[in-house]
């Protein structure tokens, strides 16, 4: 029998490339996995305004009590009228008989002139009477919705003269109410 031991057996290479292979793996694992968390944090951070605390509280203490979002108040909107609105009529069309006066097609140009917001959802109608006329004032009305759309439909006008003015008031403003 030899005096001394026999030597250790050499080690398996093949196990140690497994072993570094899957410590590889479950390092790029964790990293991806803090980055998402980093990133998911920092957006939810960006979006809510900076909050001060009196005191500090440890880390368990915050993650027992959740964040309580405050809804966000109910827009309020102008109730309007007829002094929110002026009024521009458009010739589009005039044909004039010599002394027997013209026969003229206008349009409304309608303007807010109001301070406040106006409901995007609710529709409005315009009532707005039209001076000039030989048989007197006209009165129609026009419909104002999405804040922007106006629904209106072009008068005829039978003038006394070619030197007759036509002029416009806005006279009443209703939500109509579906």
């Amino acid at each position: 029998m030899p005096g001394f031991p026999p030597p250790p057996p050499p080690p398996n290479p093949k196990r140690r490339t497994n072993a570094i292979i899957i410590g590889s793996t479950v390092a790029i694992i964790a990293a991806v996995i803090a980055t998402g968390v980093v990133v998911v944090q920092s957006t939810d951070n960006a979006s809510k305004p900076a909050a001060t605390t009196a005191a500090s509280s440890s880390p368990e203490e915050d993650a027992a009590e959740p964040a309580v979002e405050e809804p966000e108040p109910e827009p309020t909107y102008a109730e309007l009228s007829a002094d929110d609105f002026t009024i521009e009529l458009r010739t589009t069309r005039r044909q004039c008989f010599g002394s027997a006066g013209c026969n003229v097609t206008v349009e409304p140009e309608l303007s807010y002139t109001g301070l406040e917001d106006i409901d995007p959802d609710a529709v409005y109608e315009i009532t707005y009477e039209i001076s000039g006329d030989a048989d007197g004032p006209v009165i129609e009305t026009a419909e104002l919705s999405d804040e922007t759309t106006l629904n209106y439909s072009k008068s005829l006008i039978s003038t006394a003269s070619a030197s007759t003015k036509l002029s416009a008031e806005v006279t009443d403003v209703v939500e109509r109410q579906y």
